[in-house]
C-alpha cells in the first residue's frame, strides 16, 4: 500500500476518529482547540466559510458586497474555463481548497512557469507563460482532487462543491501583490493580527496585537526587516473581521488593504489543519487562552 493510500485509509477510519475525539477532549492550547473544533464543529456555516464561492454571499450579507473582489468567472469544468474571456491579469483558485492559486500578472518573475499538475501550491507567472490549455489542465486536476485528506482532518472541503473561481488581480498602490492581513477572532473579538508580505519574493511574517504592538513571535518566516507601519485602514479591517466572525467561537479572517479599499480574502476555521507553529511555544497557550470551546457545537 502506498503512503498516500495509508493516509487516505487513516483519515477515513472510524476508529481513528474516535481515538482523536478522546485524545482532544480537554484542549488547552490553540493547536489543540483547532483540532477539537475540526473534529466536532460540523455546522453548515463552517462549510460556507470554506467554500470560496458560497462565502461571497455571506460576506455581502454581513458587511457588504463592496468588500468582495470582482469575479471574472466561476466554472465547474476545465472546458468551461476555456470558454471564458479572461483578462490579461487575474487570479485563479479552487473553491474547495486552501493555500493554492495561480496568479497571472506582468510583475511575475520572468523565469516563473506554471506547475505541470494541479498540486495545492501558489504560482505567480506572466501572461505569456499562462496558456489557456495549461490553465484548463490545472483546473481539471484541482476539480478531481479532495483537499484536506478526509473526514478525520479538514472534512469541510469534502462538502464544498468543486469549482474554479477566477478573480481580479489585487495590487497595492505600487502595483505589487498586497500584504495579507490575517485576523484571529475569538468569540467576536480580534486578538491577534498576522501580516504576510512578499509571498512570491522574500516572504516575511509578523504578528501584532490589535493596538499594533509587535509580538516577539515567529510562525516560520522571518520578520520584516523594517517595522511595519500601522495600516490606515486597521480599525476598519478589525471591524470587518469581527462582524464576519459573528456566530462562531473562532475564525481567522483574511483581508487585503489596497489603500483605496479593503478587500476580503477568505475565512479559515482550521488554520494549518491544527498544526500552526509558534516560536516561542508559549504563544500556543496564549492564543488558546482567548478561546473557550463549547462542549457541543449547535
Amino acid at each position: 500500500m502506498s503512503p498516500q493510500s495509508r493516509v487516505a485509509l487513516r483519515e477515513r477510519s472510524v476508529l481513528v476518529r474516535w481515538w482523536r475525539l478522546w485524545r482532544t477532549r480537554h484542549p488547552e492550547t490553540f493547536r489543540e482547540k483547532v483540532r477539537y473544533k475540526m473534529l466536532r464543529d460540523r455546522r453548515p456555516i463552517i462549510v460556507t466559510f470554506a467554500d470560496k464561492v458560497a462565502v461571497r454571499d455571506h460576506v455581502a450579507n454581513v458587511v457588504g458586497a463592496q468588500y468582495l473582489p470582482y469575479v471574472h468567472a466561476i466554472v465547474a469544468s476545465g472546458p468551461a474555463l476555456g470558454e471564458q474571456q479572461l483578462p490579461e491579469e487575474f487570479v485563479m483558485k479552487p473553491s474547495h481548497g486552501s493555500g493554492t492559486a495561480v496568479i497571472v500578472s506582468q510583475r511575475a518573475p520572468a523565469e516563473a512557469r506554471l506547475p505541470t499538475d494541479g498540486n495545492w501550491v501558489y504560482r505567480h507567472v506572466r501572461p505569456e507563460h499562462a496558456p489557456v490549455s495549461q490553465l484548463i489542465a490545472i483546473a481539471e486536476d484541482w476539480l478531481s482532487q479532495l483537499y484536506g485528506q478526509g473526514p478525520n482532518r479538514e472534512w469541510v472541503y469534502g462538502r464544498v462543491p468543486r469549482r474554479v473561481i477566477v478573480e481580479e488581480l489585487l495590487t497595492d498602490g505600487d502595483g505589487r501583490i498586497p500584504d495579507d492581513y490575517k485576523f484571529f477572532v475569538f468569540h467576536g473579538r480580534c486578538r491577534y493580527i498576522q501580516v504576510d508580505r512578499g509571498r512570491f519574493g522574500t516572504r516575511t511574517q509578523d504578528f501584532f496585537r490589535p493596538d499594533w504592538t509587535h509580538l516577539p513571535l515567529s510562525g516560520g518566516p522571518p520578520w520584516a526587516p523594517v517595522p511595519l507601519p500601522r495600516p490606515a485602514a486597521l480599525d476598519e479591517m478589525i471591524a470587518i473581521a469581527e462582524r464576519l466572525a459573528t456566530g462562531t467561537d473562532f475564525v481567522r479572517v483574511d483581508l487585503y488593504d489596497l489603500g483605496e479599499r479593503v478587500v476580503f480574502g477568505e475565512l479559515t476555521s482550521f488554520p494549518a489543519g491544527g498544526d500552526s507553529p509558534f516560536d516561542p511555544e508559549e504563544f500556543n497557550a496564549e492564543f488558546g487562552s482567548w478561546w473557550t470551546v463549547p462542549r457541543r457545537y449547535r
